[in-house]
């Protein structure tokens, strides 16, 4: 039978506190130090001791996985799907694993974006000093000069980034109904500029500095044999606390502090930030967004922020399970009345695709994805987002057709 390293430590503490408990009242006075002591050990990060080093490939290659001609991750040698469970019984070992692995995936991603889909890597803040964080944003060549269309994508929260709509889809199923690379694609073949936002790049991780603590005999004005007792005190309790860190946490990670990316702090900060310096700048007539789980949320907030550009230049919004809420967001009722006309969202459901869905909201339609599952939500409504699109181009141009007709009339009228 496998006993850990954990239960080992902690055994002759149960010992004793049965033993203990036999005794008398200066016993229990005992038993309630030990239970004290076994409180404030924290039994997970006991656990650690147990663990393999957390030191993992950082290529693919590494991992022996690559993905084949069906954009499917498979082993090298197997030819199996990828395993979370590699090693049994240490879930934080295989988690730290997966996240490893997640990390190398949106590399390779972005690699996609830029050799497959020909899209330029931009920096932002486009005014960024060479120290200050930086983040970044992807765009075709076109994206700023087309005259015609241009279609804006938006993943979710969590740790998805750029070209991504769900890393486990990537992962366990195929790059198709992972990333944004199809959407990315086909708007290209039909002549849409594409900007893909990069909402959950909002900060940068450096090592925490090491704080040094001043000796209070440093700087104190105390007697010489009042500050030698405190210190005397103080050394005791940092090697106490030494000891137990040594036993809690034997693999002891990095403290990491986060310097937060300048009007990119957030995914509304940085919707709001790439409209100002790059959607608004554009020149397409017809704007297009595709917006998944909380990049919807993104874009609401984004519409309360920017109404009147975003109902000049928007001509039509896909939402993808968005969770967006505009009651809570406080959306106002002229906001509310464009999102009813132009906008449309894709929710879980097990109803066919573009089912009508009841909607608790007074916001804009909601229909079936044709799926239960909120992550792959994107992939499965994705020619209807596409003809949702086309639709609602025509439906302006036929719009703007009788207007243009009576200005021609006006205009021989007044020659006449």
């Amino acid at each position: 039978m496998f006993i850990s390293l954990s239960s080992l430590i902690l055994l002759p503490i149960w010992i004793n506190m049965a033993q203990i408990q036999q005794g008398g009242p200066d016993e229990k006075e005992k038993t309630t130090a030990l239970k004290d002591l076994l409180s404030r050990i924290d039994l997970d990060e006991l656990m650690k001791k147990d663990e393999p080093p957390l030191d993992f490939p950082d290529t693919l290659e590494g991992f022996e996985y690559a993905f084949n001609e069906k954009g499917q991750l498979r082993h090298i040698k197997t030819g199996e799907p990828f395993v979370f469970n590699y090693r049994e019984d240490l879930h934080r070992w295989n988690q730290k694993r997966y996240e490893a692995l997640g990390e190398i995936i949106t590399k390779y991603v972005y690699e996609l974006l830029e050799k497959d889909c020909n899209l330029k890597k931009i920096s932002i803040p486009v005014d960024a000093t060479e120290s200050e964080p930086k983040s970044f944003i992807f765009m075709s060549e076109d994206a700023l000069t087309n005259p015609q269309k241009l279609m804006v994508l938006i993943h979710g929260s969590g740790v998805v980034r750029a070209g991504q709509w769900a890393r486990r889809l990537i992962i366990n199923e195929d790059l198709d109904s992972g990333t944004q690379i199809p959407f990315i694609k086909r708007a290209v073949d039909e002549g849409y500029g594409v900007i893909v936002l990069n909402p959950n790049e909002n900060y940068i991780e450096v090592e925490k500095p090491k704080t040094h603590v001043q000796s209070s005999s440093d700087s104190s004005d105390e007697p010489a044999e009042k500050r030698e007792r405190k210190d005397k005190v103080s050394k005791e309790t940092k090697k106490r606390r030494d000891f137990y860190e040594k036993y809690r946490n034997p693999q002891r990670e990095k403290e990491m502090m986060q310097l937060y990316i300048r009007e990119n702090g957030s995914p509304e900060e940085h919707a709001i930030y790439v409209w100002d310096h790059f959607i608004a700048q554009s020149a397409a007539e017809n704007v297009f967004f595709v917006a998944h789980s909380y990049g919807g949320l993104a874009f609401v907030e984004l519409m309360i922020q920017r109404e009147a550009d975003v109902k000049s230049k928007v001509t039509a919004v896909a939402l993808t399970d968005s969770v967006h809420n505009v009651w809570h967001q406080e959306a106002g009722k002229t906001i509310r009345e464009w999102m009813r006309e132009n906008c449309c969202n894709w929710v879980s459901s097990s109803e066919p695709l573009d089912t009508s869905v009841e909607s608790m909201l007074p916001d804009c339609p909601r229909v079936s994805a044709g799926t239960d599952r909120h992550e792959l939500t994107s992939w499965k409504s994705f020619p209807s987002i596409f003809k949702f699109f086309t639709e609602a181009s025509e439906a302006k141009t036929s719009s703007l057709k009788p207007a243009l007709t009576r200005r021609s009339h006006r205009i021989k009228h007044e020659e006449l």
